[in-house]
């Protein structure tokens, strides 16, 4: 009889069930992770992708119902304590998306920067990532090593139109899964330029094959992503990264005809914040007393390690005294 524990997520509507075996997920019901991705970035439903940058928050987010994940770069290189400006190398990202995949079941649409250097190093990116369950990768159009798009009053280089094209088009004639997505992010107003500029650059890397475009805008109202949309004619997929207009409704993102949200970067922050509060308590108490109801129980994180699937396995495989 399987041991295989079951968790109910939420695909859209509907309810799936699915098994974790041990540390590898192992799909059944909601269909290849490359296929999920597809389906969610070409739904007719605003769909979402929540920010993830570890194996267990992963799991978290795949728990909480969310159909798929970012793997943010700022992120992943946030929890390794370095800058989001490359210091991190593509095979550290790739060891940590790994262990990513490892944990869910659901597609995780990676932040891969600008593909870690030219058509070469992006097409190599995508055959890794597919070896290791990852459903897409999301590339922009700056130069390597990048900047973080957020970072107030800093340089943001863009990429020539036609070389960046070309990259995409790289990835998407090495991959081997047809469903494998790569969604070109279009840095056009976060350095400064307008909307022709914007517009041009998303119908190159959409007709280069891209599956859906990323545009990408730090200003405080959505009136970046409301031009380019009055514009754009539903020629592909758009994907909007809300973090400066939060304020936004969500109602208005599906007026507009957005594909996806992303929701980057709140389950970073948010670790940040209980751990600087959780480190400054204890501090100052010199005791857990205020604190220990307050965070996870130790069983708690047991269980989201798998431990259950471990015990079953060791008595099953180990021999009985």
């Amino acid at each position: 009889m399987s041991t295989a524990v079951p968790l109910l997520l939420r695909q859209g509507r509907q309810l799936a069930s699915i098994h974790i075996m041990g540390m590898r997920a192992v799909s059944t019901d909601l269909g290849k992770k490359t296929t999920q991705l597809k389906n969610l970035l070409n739904s007719p439903q605003l769909t979402f992708l929540m920010e993830a940058h570890s194996g267990l928050s992963a799991r978290i987010v795949q728990e909480t119902g969310f159909s798929g994940i970012w793997a943010s770069g700022l992120g992943i290189s946030a929890q390794l304590g370095v800058r989001d400006s490359n210091e991190a190398s593509w095979t550290q990202v790739l060891e940590v998306v790994e262990f990513m995949a490892d944990a869910t079941n659901i597609p995780i649409l990676l932040d891969a920067d600008t593909g870690y250097g030219n058509f070469n190093n992006a097409r190599r990116l995508i055959r890794k990532l597919e070896d290791r369950g990852v459903a897409g990768c999301c590339i922009e159009d700056k130069c390597f090593p990048k900047t973080n798009s957020l970072l107030d009053g800093r340089q943001q280089p863009l990429a020539d139109v036609e070389e960046f094209a070309l990259k995409i088009k790289a990835c998407k004639d090495h991959q081997r899964d047809p469903d494998f997505c790569v969604v070109a992010r279009v840095e056009a107003f976060i350095a400064g330029w307008g909307l022709e500029e914007a517009l041009e650059r998303a119908n190159a890397y959409r007709e280069a094959g891209a599956d859906a475009v990323l545009i990408h805008s730090k200003k405080a109202d959505p009136s970046d992503i409301e031009a380019f949309m009055a514009k754009w004619n539903n020629k592909a997929p758009v994907v909007i990264v809300p973090t400066k207009y939060y304020s936004t409704p969500t109602s208005r993102f599906h007026e507009l005809g957005i594909a996806t949200v992303i929701w980057a970067n709140h389950n970073l922050r948010a670790s940040v914040t209980a751990m600087q509060e959780t480190s400054r308590r204890i501090l100052s108490d010199q005791s857990l007393l205020n604190v220990e109801k307050k965070v996870a129980t130790v069983q708690e994180i047991f269980r989201l390690q798998q431990d259950h699937e471990l015990k079953a396995a060791e008595g099953r495989y180990l021999p009985k005294k």
